[in-house]
């Protein structure tokens, strides 16, 4: 069976163990046993048996992605009966992407792995036994560990999900990840009610800017924390402008004079952490008695500390958010609804791409670089 290599050995990267791409039967059949069934004979596929070449971000060891990642040429394999063959469009570089690369995320592929957890792909060509796609629909993952950083891939039915394709590129193309995330933590928590407040961290990352614009578009007010920079008073506009109430920086928030500003905003019932230490610990500070503090990233690597007297004289809770925890608990048609009720709101505006930077595949090294600095602002974006 044709199988995807890198520069002639054989990829068993991120293989069926995380990736959706296709792989050889035996390999899929030791790993996942349901996929032991009969499949359509070779005449009954859609396309052509001829292996194309495509071109894809590899790493064979964990490390350094600037020095791990390579850009190498890999063999397509033809599509079989429940297989779909996906031009990629776009793919971001998440956090989670460079955490993996590094071997420090909750999962891993097995190496070599092609990179990248999210994106959007046109369909080309389906097998014949495929019934929810069809050629020229914008589909994304389903699952984290599809490698998304590649030209073209064959896909396996149940590891995509179709798309709108009249919503923007950017927006299709970060929509599985943090969106999703934004949404399900506003939501499961706290049954908060249009006028409450909600403090996060990290307010300037793809999830925080999701965040306040889905929390303005139910009616909830943001209380949002920054680090300090240069250019302040420009991100404090362009949050605003995406409807953030309240922009503070870390600094500004330990002040005593927070005590005041607290006096005329109600306190918030719901925080989200993303990035640990001293900085979590000040959104404890802040949160109504009751109030739950919901960890979804560790940026500053230092561990969440909660004093004693907060936790039994305010009894607040904390909780973790992990979205790939949250799919495994949940059907596909459950992931799919969210899918759609974001799309909703792409459709009326409330629901935008956070600022992105768009990098083509052959200057992935400037991508993963600028992804890593310090006072990121804008995601970095492969197009294909």
């Amino acid at each position: 069976m044709t199988y995807l290599t890198a520069s002639g050995s054989e990829l068993t990267g991120g293989s069926m163990w995380v990736c959706g791409a296709r792989t050889p039967a035996q390999l899929r059949r030791r790993l996942f046993p349901a996929f032991r069934r009969r499949r359509p004979a070779a005449a009954a596929f859609s396309a052509s048996a001829e292996p194309s070449r495509v071109r894809a971000l590899v790493y064979g060891h964990h490390g350094d992605p600037a020095k791990v990642v390579e850009l190498k040429n890999l063999e397509l394999a033809a599509v079989g009966g429940s297989d779909v063959h996906v031009k990629m469009l776009a793919a971001p570089v998440n956090p989670s992407d460079i955490n993996m690369i590094q071997g420090n995320y909750g999962l891993l592929p097995r190496l070599p792995a092609v990179g990248g957890n999210e994106g959007v792909g046109q369909v080309v060509a389906v097998g014949s036994s495929v019934t929810r796609v069809k050629p020229g629909d914008w589909v994304i993952p389903a699952n984290a560990g599809l490698g998304t950083w590649r030209t073209e891939a064959v896909f396996s039915e149940e590891a995509l999900i179709s798309v709108p394709s009249d919503i923007p590129l950017q927006s299709a193309a970060t929509l599985g990840v943090n969106p999703c995330t934004a949404y399900r933590m506003l939501m499961d928590f706290e049954q908060l009610r249009p006028g409450d407040s909600v403090i996060q961290n990290a307010s300037n990352s793809g999830v925080g800017q999701a965040v306040i614009q889905i929390a303005a578009a139910l009616g909830l007010r943001t209380i949002n924390v920054v680090r300090d920079r240069p250019d302040i008073q420009k991100l404090t506009d362009r949050l605003k402008n995406l409807g953030a109430h309240h922009v503070v920086t870390e600094e500004e928030l330990r002040k005593h004079e927070m005590k005041n500003f607290f006096k005329d905003v109600p306190q918030p019932q719901l925080a989200l952490n993303c990035v640990g230490g001293r900085s979590s610990t000040e959104l404890l500070r802040r949160l109504a008695p009751g109030g739950t503090m919901v960890t979804y990233g560790g940026m500053a690597k230092q561990p969440v500390i909660a004093s004693v007297s907060l936790l039994i004289f305010k009894d607040l809770k904390l909780r973790g958010f992990w979205l790939s925890q949250w799919k495994k608990d949940h059907s596909p048609d459950q992931f799919k609804e969210l899918i759609l009720t974001l799309c909703d709101l792409i459709h009326r505006g409330q629901l935008t791409a956070p600022a992105c930077s768009e990098v083509p595949l052959q200057d992935y090294q400037r991508a993963l670089e600028a992804s890593m600095q310090p006072f990121v602002s804008s995601k970095q974006i492969l197009t294909m």
